[in-house]
């Protein structure tokens, strides 16, 4: 074989038949015969053996040359020596044999200018790697490029990180486009390529194994489409899914975009970890200042943070504790940190399965998770990457990486889904139930997948699923009903005549009353804005919301109270003396606290202090007067509580030795749901109810009775309860000495409180 029929066979790459098998081998194997070809075309130069060097690099550095790869090189020399000659006499004869050549001349100073002036070139000089010439060249070259780039690395990744989101919301991401880019798009090649430079610069680390297996099959994937297209190209258009899944030795097209998708997920939730890792050490203090050994700051039973990640600290017991996993996911996502996926994976192959119905601690933490909004999604990705999502909730195998059949979806079914919940998130303050809202918007696709029509196929999966994670038969139901009829608020605004009284018939007969109705309305403008920006337009929102009011009139009703509390208790000798009795018992589904002391002013917001200085997450909780005496039922998140020491701090408080209220009041980070405060006039004739609703955190209540004392009014009765991440009290009011308030001590009553828990989150 003479040296032109050499070089076009290296230009080939000979290109393997379709549907023959590929494999790292075969980019080696065209790596191989390219630096032949090269190191030939150099000698031939007559190129110098010191001082100039050839040196591949990019993909060709890397040796993963697809079939229509560019040979990327540089003819690199030291200053002084000239040696534009022999670079025309090496790039002719690559250029005849029809090589598609991507070539420079530079000096060493030239090159490392270039690296400093361009994030990409620099990129690029990472994977330098010799072809011919001087190897003492090439080693000092690589060797001054890494070192360059380790040393400015704290400087130009931000710079890096920008070009990287800016790429991805240009492109889009290879697990959801309908015409990906294995290479640009988000989850693509480039995106491992961004991970190993990362990886390089000493500062972060990643799974360096999963980094490169994946990597490696993403490289198979472009070059089986290449081979398929027989043209360079890293876009997979929709009619190429099924030579390229026959390529790739994969059943059909369905399976190749599974295949395809899952890739670029894999990488997306690398990439997502490890810039959350360099975002993590940017901002980390000089080694200098630093402790010696990483600090954990405790965040919840067995779950702390440390350098940005949630892990479990040395109390957790992944065998013992079936909420462990729920609880350190929830952690993370509110606080919008790295679930550390060693932890994740660990706890999905240590932990303990949950008991079927769930405890009432994992429905909240599912709900607190779900309604941490964009902290959700990368949390998310975690699970499910380490495979703890299938093992708490196993129906969500049948819609991950589903396709949508709809045009308008711009995500995979699973992705939808959560964006779903991202968008329900900020919604939960409009709904009597947000607990139920956020559970209907994580439920509400599972039907797909099916030939029966989704919402109909989800709506007894749905039902399974609330009923095993413990929801009352009432909730229950109010979830079935919303994923059977998600649909039907946005369906129907579009379609019907409003003016037609059968409109809002049909309306009213399928939500049954106003709280699902609300629910229903909040679940339709979350799946619409989850879908698509244009699918929550001025307009369709505008015919949704007209035919919700309309409804709402019909039904015209609002959402039940709870009535005020008249349970009768057994009032301890202690008590009856003056003094306070506190008790503790413990079951299955936490620790319930009951408190009773002689009635006054203020009693009420003491008792809440008590918990809250101990920073006690409070579920739920009633109060109520029972002839002189004031008594309150807590049921709070904390396992092996001890009466005496409640009883201390209760006396503390009392005594005013603890000031409650500076260290309430500065205690909580900002509160991403403004507290709503609402007098409810039609609620109850023997006093005056005030309805609250507010971000969940230790001393809401203490904060709303400590206000409501200051002015002299007495709690008659109290109703506390967390729903997912927002507390909702109803506090039933009396003047210390009369009845009901006045319009005006209402009003005044409504702001204090709202004032108090404004200032608490930080607001203004």
């Amino acid at each position: 074989m003479g040296v032109s029929d050499r070089v076009g066979a290296a230009c080939a790459h000979r290109r393997p038949g379709r549907g023959s098998p590929l494999s790292a081998s075969d980019r080696t194997r065209r790596a191989d015969e390219a630096d032949a070809l090269c190191a030939e075309a150099y000698r031939d130069s007559g190129g110098p053996e010191s001082g100039a060097a050839l040196v591949a690099v990019g993909g060709y550095g890397r040796r993963e040359l697809a079939p229509y790869s560019d040979l990327d090189v540089v003819l690199v020399s030291d200053d002084g020596v000239d040696v534009r000659a022999v670079a025309e006499k090496v790039w002719y004869p690559l250029w005849d044999s029809g090589a598609r050549l991507d070539h420079s001349v530079r000096t060493m100073s030239e090159m490392v200018s270039a690296a400093d002036a361009d994030l990409k070139v620099a990129l690029g000089l990472l994977d330098v790697r010799h072809l011919a010439g001087d190897p003492h060249l090439t080693l000092r070259l690589r060797t001054t490029m890494l070192a360059s780039w380790r040393r400015t690395a704290k400087e130009r990744l931000p710079a890096l990180q920008a070009m990287v989101r800016a790429r991805h919301e240009s492109v889009g991401e290879v697990a959801h486009l309908s015409v990906p880019d294995i290479k640009e798009a988000e989850g693509g090649l480039r995106d491992a390529t961004v991970l190993k430079a990362l990886v390089a610069t000493w500062m972060v680390d990643v799974p360096h194994v999963e980094l490169e297996r994946v990597r490696l099959t993403m490289l198979d994937v472009r070059d089986a489409l290449q081979d398929t297209a027989g043209r360079p190209t890293d876009r997979i258009n929709p009619e190429q899914w099924s030579d390229l899944g026959h390529a790739l030795g994969l059943t059909d097209a369905r399976e190749a975009q599974i295949h395809v998708r899952e890739l670029g997920r894999r990488i997306t939730h690398l990439s997502h970890l490890t810039w959350r890792r360099v975002d993590a050490a940017l901002a980390r203090p000089a080694p200098n200042q630093r402790a010696r050994r990483p600090e954990l700051t405790p965040l919840a039973p067995g779950v702390a943070l440390s350098n940005g990640e949630v892990v479990l600290d040395r109390s957790a017991r992944p065998a013992e504790d079936p909420v462990l996993l729920l609880r350190a996911a929830a952690a993370a996502a509110e606080h919008d940190v790295v679930l550390a996926p060693a932890t994740a994976a660990r706890l999905a192959r240590e932990g303990v399965p949950l008991p079927t119905p769930w405890p009432a601690e994992a429905r909240q933490l599912l709900v607190r998770l779900l309604a941490s909004g964009r902290g959700l999604l990368a949390v998310w990705e975690t699970l499910e990457e380490t495979g703890a999502m299938s093992r708490a909730l196993p129906e969500w195998d049948r819609i991950r990486m589903l396709p949508h059949a709809s045009a308008i979806h711009r995500f995979t079914v699973d992705r939808h889904v959560v964006e779903t919940c991202i968008e329900a998130s900020a919604l939960i303050r409009h709904v009597a139930r947000p607990d139920v809202l956020m559970v209907a918007a994580l439920l509400h696709d599972i039907g797909k997948g099916s030939l029966t029509e989704h919402s109909v196929a989800g709506e007894p999966i749905a039902r399974e699923v609330a009923t095993r994670m413990g929801f009352a038969p009432d909730a229950v139901d109010l979830i079935a009903r919303l994923v059977r009829w998600h649909l039907v608020l946005a369906e129907t605004a579009t379609t019907r005549d409003p003016d037609d009284p059968a409109t809002v018939e049909l309306i009213t007969d399928r939500v049954g009353s106003v709280e699902a109705l609300d629910l229903l309305l909040a679940l339709s403008e979350a799946d619409a804005k989850a879908a698509s920006p244009k699918a929550w337009s001025a307009w369709r929102s505008g015919l949704i919301n007209d035919l919700a009011r309309r409804a709402r009139a019909a039904l015209d009703s609002g959402v039940a109270l709870p009535p005020i509390v008249t349970d009768d208790v057994q009032i301890p000798k202690e008590v009856r003396r003056g003094s306070a009795a506190i008790t503790v018992e413990h079951d299955e589904d936490g620790t319930r606290v009951t408190v009773i002391a002689p009635d006054r002013v203020g009693l009420l917001a003491d008792f809440a202090a008590m918990f809250a200085l101990q920073r006690i997450p409070v579920r739920a909780a009633r109060a109520w007067a029972q002839e002189q005496y004031g008594v309150s039922v807590w049921e709070v998140g904390v396992p092996d509580l001890d009466a005496a020491v409640l009883r201390q701090r209760y006396e503390a408080v009392v005594a005013g030795r603890v000031e409650a209220s500076k260290r309430l009041r500065r205690a909580s980070a900002t509160d991403a749901l403004e507290p709503t405060v609402a007098v409810r006039p039609e609620a109850s004739q023997q006093a005056t109810v005030l309805e609250v609703r507010t971000g969940d955190r230790p001393g809401v209540v203490y904060l709303a009775c400590a206000a409501l004392a200051d002015l002299d009014i007495a709690v008659r009765s109290a109703h506390v309860d967390t729903l997912g991440p927002q507390a909702v009290d109803v506090f039933y009011l009396q003047e210390a000495h009369a009845g009901v308030l006045s319009d005006q001590r209402a009003a005044e009553a409504a702001h204090a409180v709202r004032a108090a828990l404004t200032a608490a989150a930080g607001g203004s």
